[in-house]
């Protein structure tokens, strides 16, 4: 340029831009700062009508530039003008563009500004010049991608492949994305076992600056594992150690699999299981010392070979724990570890021993306590020395409680249930309650409950998230018996009414069994203190035609008030009044050979006035889905108080439950009952026990215990047993199906009529009467599934003991609906 009077000359090193710097002093055209070419580009094919090929600026990652001033001189800017913008707007560019019309620039200030404008992503290529005192920014804008093509998959859909690359329709196209993308797609087709799959991209021009990324996929063939080859094992056996891992060798019938391809990054997963199961049987030294994977020669399939070194097996040594603060004891903190010296090694209970360790220091107050386990080997011994060090920060006070993610349930409800408040000391044991309390509620998916530093380091911050679910339940249940009996019941209720915690229930059931309308309101938190108060309004209808001969009416009305006499127990307390009313078909006790006195001596209506209490006791881990603990409930009603009716009914249950794994949960429940008459009266019809159906597996409604074999009706008992034993069985099949699946085992008894039922007029035992104490049992299967309308289960049961005139089901449905 020869009307230039003056230049400076950038010269870049070769990892990044070149930056030619041209200073002019007020003639000609400008001297252009401009960035490098940019890296390999993409297979481009070319359309009809040509377009320009987009540049790339240099990685992040680069080399910063040595920048080198043959003619140091500094340039004060008049304007900034924009050249080349066409999409977009040159306000846009001057905000990324870190000069100002009045700074004084040199070649740095415009190399560093170059810099600037190219790591947007928004330019292929930036150059800027000064050309009398004007700063010219000449741009070319990078591509918008019109669309993006997938060619040659056929393993993967396009849409699994659309949602693992970032390039997408009216996106910005740069040649980093591309190299991405392409990362991400051999990524997916390699955890599908596609070890050779390759990706090419390619680029179409367009018009009006567009192109179509095109990738071309060569998928290759799925890699499988021929063989798993073991060597060094003597502890346990090759197929022990192969059974711990989560590859397996490939066969013909494992076509729902995805774990019999190679995968490097499961490969490493199956070490670190290994070195757990290891470590967990005492073998401390355990370590593998290589892991192989050889391609066949046809290309097919990978052979691996895993070298171990099994080492010594160990057992506990010495036990310490070191705290930096007499606040926290050592000698409490050592009771709580759950390691004794001698005891076999096991790295899992170095984890719970850790996990008890934080959980006391933050009950006590630490809330970020760090507790840091040191190891040493003793050879001669075969002992491992522990130390557990605890390095506890000073104690910590609530700052606030935020609560998020509550849409309907107002902050109150939540608060409430929270057993720690702002200015608190921070108490991990309280704050584990405070979640489950919530949990318990009933009204969210997910509550996780996490504390993080506070506006200063002895305060700490709350935060309470919730995820919202359905609480209205849309309640629809069916059951099919051995006699092809099909009962259907309807009914509605909130649990969260209005998002203010309160249960509402307003249902009208109708089927073969029950016909039913009540209504029911519960508040939580009656009169702002923790009482639980409600109300209930009723009318049923019970139609037992097909099990005993007669229908059976209520109308009433009960108040309910319960209250927690601890964090474990609640207490609740009730009165009903009520009307009663059976009614037998014409002429049914009046034939000769009808129905028992059991029955036609219960004819009429009959007011129940009662008040009774209930006790709950709950020592479970999880509200929801208990893995360890107990929890019972002892209820007693006393019906006498006015009225037509007296007796004192007593039932109580218990259950409990041990997590074997995750997968495997057992559970042993017990209930039992007993029901006596005072001042002469007689147990009625309706206020004696009846099992079978829900209650009972195997046996229809009503289906077990005393029995008119003359009229075949079920006439209920004054005592039962029940006892149940569950177990909770892995299906393997995905967790996002959200299927259960347990095998379980019925036993129980139920009988004891009045003496005056099981007589003849004339003193005699009645023969038609069968009432025998005798024991029941039935085993099966139970599926649950938590389907898209609702829960649904599925009982499957086998009767392994019953008395003849039993009657028996061998399948049973049902199912709600949340809405």
């Amino acid at each position: 340029m020869n009307d230039m009077t003056s230049r400076a000359a950038v010269r870049l090193s070769a990892r990044s831009s070149l930056l030619a710097l041209a200073v002019a002093a007020g003639l000609g055209a400008p001297a252009l700062a401009q960035t490098a070419p940019a890296q390999t580009a993409p297979a481009t094919t070319t359309p009809a009508a040509p377009a320009q090929t987009p540049a790339q600026t240099a990685p992040a990652s680069a080399a910063e530039p040595r920048v080198e001033i043959a003619a140091p001189q500094t340039i004060t800017i008049n304007r900034i003008i924009v050249q080349g913008a066409q999409r977009i707007d040159q306000t846009t560019v001057l905000s990324y563009l870190p000069i100002r019309p009045g700074d004084a620039v040199d070649a740095s200030v415009l190399d560093v500004a170059v810099r600037t404008l190219s790591r947007t992503g928004l330019f292929a290529d930036v150059q800027l010049g000064i050309q009398n005192g004007d700063l010219i920014v000449q741009i070319v804008e990078n591509p918008i991608i019109n669309q993006v093509v997938f060619e040659g998959n056929k393993a993967l859909s396009k849409d699994k492949l659309t949602k693992e690359v970032t390039l997408a329709p009216r996106g910005i196209y740069t040649r980093a994305k591309v190299q991405e993308d392409v990362g991400s797609i051999v990524e997916l087709y390699r955890l599908q076992g596609r070890i050779s799959a390759t990706v090419t991209p390619k680029l179409v021009q367009l018009d009006q600056n567009r192109v179509d990324v095109i990738f071309e996929i060569n998928e290759g063939p799925q890699t499988g594992i021929s063989a798993i080859n073991v060597l060094g094992n003597e502890a346990f056996s090759d197929r022990d150690v192969r059974g711990v891992m989560v590859t397996e060798k490939s066969t013909w019938w494992k076509f729902f699999s995805n774990n019999d391809n190679y995968d490097p990054n499961r490969l490493e997963y199956d070490q670190e299981q290994l070195r757990k199961f290891y470590t967990n049987r005492g073998y401390y030294d355990f370590r593998v010392v290589s892991s192989v994977a050889e391609l066949q020669p046809d290309d097919q399939a990978f052979q691996l070979t895993l070298t171990l070194n099994e080492g010594d097996k160990y057992n506990f040594g010495e036990i310490k724990v070191v705290t930096q603060n007499d606040r926290l004891n050592a000698d409490f903190l050592k009771a709580l570890v759950p390691i004794r010296e001698g005891q076999l090694y096991e790295s899992d209970k170095i984890e719970q021993a850790v996990d008890a360790l934080t959980f006391a220091a933050g009950s006590a107050g630490y809330a970020f306590v760090e507790i840091n386990p040191t190891y040493k080997a003793n050879p001669e011994t075969d002992t491992v020395d522990v130390t557990f060090n605890v390095s506890e920060g000073q104690r910590v006070y609530i700052d606030r409680i935020n609560v998020v993610g509550n849409t309907r349930t107002i902050d109150p409800v939540i608060r409430r249930e929270l057993l720690l408040t702002e200015g608190d000391a921070f108490n991990r044991a309280l704050m584990e309650r405070s979640r489950n309390n919530l949990r318990a509620l009933g009204f969210f998916k997910d509550v996780t409950v996490e504390e993080t530093r506070g506006s200063a380091p002895d305060r700490s911050v709350i935060n309470v998230n919730v995820q919202e679910q359905p609480t209205g339940e849309l309640s629809v249940g069916a059951g099919f018996s051995s006699v092809d009996s099909f009962t259907v019941n309807l009914g509605i209720s909130e649990r969260n009414f209005r998002g203010r915690g309160q249960n509402v229930v307003a249902r009208l059931e109708w089927g073969s069994l029950r016909q039913q309308v009540d209504f029911r309101f519960t508040e939580p938190k009656f009169l702002g203190r923790d009482l639980r108060a409600g109300f209930d309004l009723f009318h049923s209808r019970y139609d037992l035609s097909q099990y005993s001969s007669y229908d059976y009416r209520s109308t009433g009305a009960g108040l309910r008030l319960s209250y927690p006499l601890n964090g474990n127990m609640l207490l609740s307390t009730r009165y009903f009044l009520k009307s009663d009313e059976i009614i037998v078909p014409t002429g049914f006790c009046s034939g000769v050979g009808q129905g028992s006195s059991a029955l036609c001596d219960q004819i009429g209506s009959f007011i129940n006035s009662s008040a009774g209490y209930t006790l709950q006791v709950n020592y479970t881990n999880d509200p929801i889905r208990p893995t360890r603990g107990w929890a019972g409930s002892l209820r007693q009603d006393l019906a006498g108080l006015g009225g037509d009716v007296n007796y004192v009914k007593t039932e109580a249950d218990a259950s409990w439950y041990y997590g074997i794994t995750p997968a495997w949960v057992v559970s042993v429940q017990g209930s039992t009952g007993y029901v006596s008459g005072w001042n002469g009266d007689p147990i009625r019809i309706n206020d004696r026990f009846f099992k079978g159906g829900n209650s009972f597996r195997g046996f229809e409604t009503a289906g077990m215990g005393p029995r008119d074999l003359n009229t075949t009706d079920a006439l209920g008992g004054n005592f039962y047993a029940i006892g149940t034993v569950e177990l909770t069985v892995p299906n393997y099949l995905p967790e996002q199906y959200g299927i259960k699946t347990s095998l379980f085992a019925d036993v129980g008894t139920l009988g004891v009529l009045d003496d005056r039922y099981k007589l003849t007029s004339t003193g005699t035992v009645n023969t038609n009467i069968a009432d025998e104490l005798s024991l029941r049992a039935s085993a099966g299967i139970s599926i649950h599934w938590k389907s898209p309308m609702g829960p649904i289960r599925f009982d499957i049961s086998k009767v392994l003991s019953k008395e003849d005139y039993d009657k028996t089901e061998s399948f049973r449905f049902s199912t709600s609906t949340q809405f």
